[in-house]
């Protein structure tokens, strides 16, 4: 499988977990996310490992800053070798072309995307930090503020994932979080998700990628989990 769709989210807090866990999976059949946990504690190095070991690498620190301090972030995290990574799209426009501006126009560039609301949030939440707004219309015009400015996709929640790419049309990566399994395992909870959907559900509804974490990373068989969730894909392309 040569763009593998699901990226396993390695949400783990040193560099042995989540490299032990990279060996258990392969490839070909998922991208890898590291995000701030695992980041912070293991540092650039772990990036790297990863990389060399054949993963293509999202990194997921969604900087939000002055356009200079990301555009500088921004370059550091390309020198890893890291294939994707994102910034808050609420960073505006102006931090949003300096960030994609800093990666070149190199073919092998790593891909930028924008962070638009995060899958945690609902409209009470973002009543509290002053958007008054539902999360779908709000997702809406940053992922217009981000595709004005450059940028090569979108997270967004699957549920604004088919709005989203009438809006932004076919080549514009959306990718999505909150990615719960379709075996109805009640044992993954996903407590700090409030949108969430199948990865069936999310690619039918127009995703580029899907992150898929706890339903894979704690299961007694990883590998197993990601090929059941590569069968229930699979199953809606039928």
């Amino acid at each position: 499988m040569s763009d593998p769709r699901v990226i396993v989210a390695l949400d783990l807090p040193d560099a042995d977990g989540a490299l032990a866990l990279a060996r258990r999976l392969t490839p070909e059949l998922c991208r890898l996310k590291v995000g701030k946990e695992l980041f912070t504690a293991a540092g650039p190095a772990v990036v790297e490992r990863l990389a060399r070991s054949g993963f293509a690498v999202f990194l997921d620190l969604k900087f939000h800053d002055i356009p200079s301090t990301v555009a500088q972030a921004c370059k550091s995290a390309a020198g890893l070798g890291v294939w994707m990574l994102d910034v808050h799209a609420l960073g505006g426009r102006e931090m949003l072309a300096a960030a994609r501006e800093a990666l070149g126009s190199a073919p092998e560039r790593p891909r930028l995307i924008a962070v638009t609301i995060l899958t945690s949030l609902g409209a009470e939440e973002l009543r509290e930090v002053g958007i008054d707004d539902a999360p779908g219309r709000a997702a809406s015009r940053l992922a217009e503020l981000a595709q004005a400015s450059g940028v090569d996709g979108v997270v967004c929640s699957a549920l604004e994932a088919s709005a989203l790419r009438r809006q932004c049309g076919p080549d514009f990566l959306l990718v999505t979080p909150g990615i719960r399994s379709g075996s109805g395992d009640r044992n993954i909870r996903l407590d700090d998700q409030r949108r969430v959907a199948t990865a069936r559900a999310a690619l039918d509804g127009g995703a580029s990628y899907v992150v898929i974490g706890r339903p894979i990373t704690r299961s007694a068989d990883p590998l197993a989990a990601l090929r059941s969730i590569h069968e229930e894909i699979a199953r809606g392309a039928e």
